[in-house]
């Protein structure tokens, strides 16, 4: 079983069940997150990889996606007007990730919060 990190976050238990049972043994789950938009459901961050549930992975087909850090080349967050005066990066919740071999892959978490702290776990692994 997945071992869960002290400061793991999780939005729903039944998406951090899912990702555990994606998990190898000595697998550190870091977080999980809900996320809004048509294609994803959810995404996990491990100490070894980012899990997202793609619903639609191979067109009609849903799967759990899995991008290993070593296939990651840039983790950008959008710059967009906020509510306000509000303004800055995260304020969208939209977290793109580039790879080798998958290109462009954009998340839309529930919160820039949230996809704030996304970032930060990942390039914890990158840098």
């Amino acid at each position: 079983m997945a071992i869960h990190a002290e400061d793991m976050v999780f939005d729903k238990k039944e998406q951090l069940q899912k990702i555990e049972s994606f998990c190898q043994p000595d697998e550190v789950i870091r977080a999980v997150f809900d996320l809004k938009g048509a294609a994803t459901g959810f995404m996990g961050i491990t100490d070894k990889r980012v899990i997202f549930y793609d619903k639609a992975y191979m067109r009609a087909q849903k799967a759990m996606v899995s991008i290993p850090y070593i296939r990651i080349s840039m983790v950008g967050s959008e710059d967009d007007k906020g509510f306000l005066i509000r303004r800055g990066f995260f304020v969208t919740g939209r977290l793109t990730i580039t790879g080798e071999g998958f290109g462009d892959r954009t998340f839309e978490f529930r919160g820039g919060d949230r996809a704030h702290q996304a970032h930060n776990i990942i390039m914890e692994y990158l840098l």
